[in-house]
């Protein structure tokens, strides 16, 4: 991608109407549009690092045999009153209407109803458990609090698994591997999550977790134990800082965190109220035992952006960046260092090297470096007069403080080593 053609373009100061760190760099950086609150466009950049997110996601769902599927949003009232959550989340969260025909319909939230009834034209017999799906779609919240950038949206991504089980020992095996593909989640998308003992809200009675990334800007708040990473959130909390650990008798400390995921166990309520039962070795008919497991990839995005950041703007881990590399020349049109740059620019393309080019004429260096911090690309490269007369051309990692001269051959090779 050549800089001078991208859709988007980096802004000069941060937007007025925008408190949310996550919002102001994302915006300032060319990778969203602000609609309105809570609503945001993503433009080439912001989603080329949501599919980096979504790749992952789906890498780790597949590897626990999760079958990927796609919903619809538009949900009708009757199969939302037999769960009896039509009012209660009518009362909080959901938005609902009525179409042309006077027919009361709404927007989900989140998909448990529908998934339980779908569930009954595929589940028969002990023999068709346990199964697991999942889907990474367009979510809907009439949200009173939307003033956190992507952080906390109207309408947002949710990548959410629904699992089916026949007895609640096989749903408990379930949920620890489930658990363990989420850390690995947020491990690669470099941030650091806490499973946490949370309240069920309104999915579930039982205890269920959340998963929390420590930040300055999260809403919520736990109390943890940095030896063995057992935490609680603050609002189920049973100890208080400097309280021993009740895993390893370490030392609670608190944190201010957002939740980027969390797990439950949602036992039999939606079978039930659904009609999903399956017939066992016996001849028994039994409901099937459900469990929910949700993360948010544009939640995941705001945060690494508020975790990952600096005075000069983000800086992407190689996991999820837009590219893996930032391309800069310093010279114009026609110029020694242009036609350097533009060759360096067609062998790294052939070589596989995933790389954004500043092309720009119009710009000066000092505004191209600008930029560059601002995107927060892992790598960047400049070819300029100075570079040619060393042949070699000048390599810094965003988070680096000194920059050095390679060959083009090495840095080839250094990048595709690195790309992830």
């Amino acid at each position: 991608m050549r800089q001078s053609q991208l859709f988007g373009k980096t802004l000069r100061e941060d937007p007025k109407d925008e408190v949310a760190a996550n919002a102001r760099l994302l915006e300032r950086g060319g990778f969203v549009y602000k609609s309105m609150a809570g609503v945001y466009e993503y433009l080439p950049l912001g989603f080329r690092v949501l599919e980096r997110i979504n790749r992952i996601i789906r890498e780790e769902m597949n590897k626990i045999g999760g079958q990927e599927i796609l919903l619809a949003a538009l949900q009708p009232k009757d199969r939302w009153e037999k769960t009896g959550r039509w009012k209660e989340m009518g009362e909080e969260v959901m938005y609902q209407f009525k179409d042309h025909s006077g027919r009361e319909v709404g927007l989900a939230p989140t998909h448990e109803e529908v998934i339980a009834e779908i569930g009954s034209r595929s589940i028969f017999s002990y023999k068709d458990l346990p199964l697991f799906v999942y889907q990474i779609q367009t979510k809907f919240r009439d949200e009173p609090r939307a003033k956190s950038g992507i952080l906390r949206g109207r309408e947002f991504l949710m990548k959410d698994l629904y699992s089916f089980h026949r007895d609640a020992d096989d749903l408990n095996k379930f949920y620890a591997r489930a658990d363990k593909a989420y850390r690995a989640v947020f491990r690669r998308c470099g941030l650091e999550a806490y499973m946490t003992e949370a309240s069920g809200g309104a999915f579930t009675k039982e205890f269920t977790h959340e998963y929390q990334a420590p930040s300055a800007a999260g809403e919520d708040m736990i109390f943890f134990c940095a030896q063995c990473h057992w935490a609680q959130n603050r609002e189920i909390a049973t100890l208080q800082e400097g309280d021993a650990c009740p895993k390893c008798r370490g030392v609670i400390a608190s944190v201010k965190t957002i939740e980027v995921g969390n797990i439950f166990r949602l036992g039999t309520r939606f079978a039930e109220a659904e009609g999903l039962y399956y017939t066992d070795e016996k001849g028994l008919k039994k409901p099937v035992v459900m469990g929910s497991y949700g993360i948010g990839p544009s939640r995941v995005m705001g945060t690494i952006a508020e975790t990952h950041a600096d005075a000069r703007g983000i800086a992407w881990p190689a996991s999820v960046a837009p590219y893996a590399c930032h391309l800069v020349v310093l010279g114009h049109d026609r110029t020694p260092a242009r036609k350097s740059a533009d060759k360096l620019y067609g062998r790294m393309i052939a070589k596989g090297v995933d790389v954004l080019y500043d092309d720009r004429d119009d710009k000066t260096a000092g505004e191209k470096f600008a930029d560059a911090d601002i995107i927060g690309i892992p790598w960047r490269v400049v070819v300029s007069s100075a570079t040619l007369a060393k042949k070699a051309v000048e390599l810094k990692g965003r988070t680096q403080k000194e920059a050095r001269m390679i060959s083009e051959q090495k840095l080839i090779q250094k990048l595709l080593a690195l790309q992830i």
